[in-house]
């Protein structure tokens, strides 16, 4: 009896706009149902529930889930597995760009932030060009590294200058204290020379007056 409700369910599944095959039709009210032959009886039916949309069929992604959750341990990734060489599975090309986006990403954001001078970042930039860096772990410590030379550096020069300016102080005073040493003595040797008496003064003038 249901071969001659294809002009129903047709109807139906334009109204209901779904595919003829989530149609269902109550099989014990088909002599109702066979009689709707417009698709406004169509709707009368389906708000009378002798006509529903079935639900869509679900198709399940647990098993796809789990296969990719244990692909991404490593497992399925044998040579059984593969196709195709490793350049043609992922280009060396590749990776390189992606290291160097990662590498210069990093410099910018040092440079950025001030962590990194212009002199540096260009240092570190060629570097990084020129394959001398495995990975971002190898560059930060490399930074990190030379950063800490130049504050070394920097310190021993600051110290060296210290030490300059200390020797330099000590000299101004060892000098100062020779002269004022000297500044005595040539004190000590006036006052030991004999003055000139005042009677023999007064005989030379007398003498030069007759």
């Amino acid at each position: 009896r249901m071969a001659f409700l294809r002009l129903q369910k047709r109807l139906a599944a334009a109204v209901l706009k779904c595919g003829k095959k989530r149609v269902w039709i109550d099989p014990n009210e088909t002599n109702e149902v066979a009689q709707a032959n417009s698709r406004k009886n169509i709707k009368k039916l389906f708000k009378g529930g002798l006509i529903m949309k079935r639900q869509v069929h679900m198709h399940s992604r647990s098993r796809v889930r789990k296969m990719m959750e244990e692909k991404r341990r490593g497992r399925h990734n044998g040579t059984g597995k593969r196709k195709g060489t490793r350049n043609a599975r992922m280009p060396a090309k590749v990776l390189w760009m992606r290291r160097q986006r990662v590498f210069r990403r990093l410099l910018k954001k040092y440079r950025d932030n001030k962590k990194l001078s212009k002199e540096m970042y260009h240092k570190f930039y060629l570097a990084a060009k020129g394959n001398q860096f495995k990975n971002k772990n190898v560059l930060v410590e490399a930074i990190h590294k030379l950063k800490s030379e130049k504050l070394r550096e920097k310190q021993l020069e600051e110290q060296a200058e210290a030490r300059r300016a200390k020797n330099a102080q000590r000299k101004a005073k060892r000098v100062a204290k020779q002269e004022e040493n000297m500044g005595v003595k040539a004190e000590k040797a006036k006052k030991a020379e004999p003055e000139p008496k005042k009677d023999e003064a007064k005989k030379g003038k007398g003498k030069k007056a007759a």
